[in-house]
């Protein structure tokens, strides 16, 4: 894969969704949650006014609404601003 966000977009592997309950209860495919982590596989260089301050290979939380699917060669990834990342794990 070759992708390369633009300013200050960070392209992001979610995490797989939950399979099972904490109590072992298993989740059928449609009630499963949208994943709100993942791992930052590529990030843009910035603006002139913002540093970027994740970098590939940290895991990351963001909202649940943010940024944009896409399907790449059968993958998904989510590709979103730095500002709607709430924290690095």
């Amino acid at each position: 894969m070759n992708i390369q966000p633009l300013a200050d977009r960070v392209l992001i592997q979610p995490a797989e969704a939950e399979q099972r309950t904490a109590s072992g209860i298993i989740i059928p495919d449609t009630a499963k949650e949208k994943p709100q982590r993942g791992k930052v596989l590529a990030v843009g260089k910035g603006t002139k006014d913002h540093e970027m301050t994740v970098k590939v290979g940290d895991n990351v939380l963001y909202g649940k609404y943010s940024g944009t699917e896409i399907d790449i060669d059968g993958t998904k990834y989510m590709i979103m601003k730095e500002s709607d990342i709430y924290a690095i794990i």
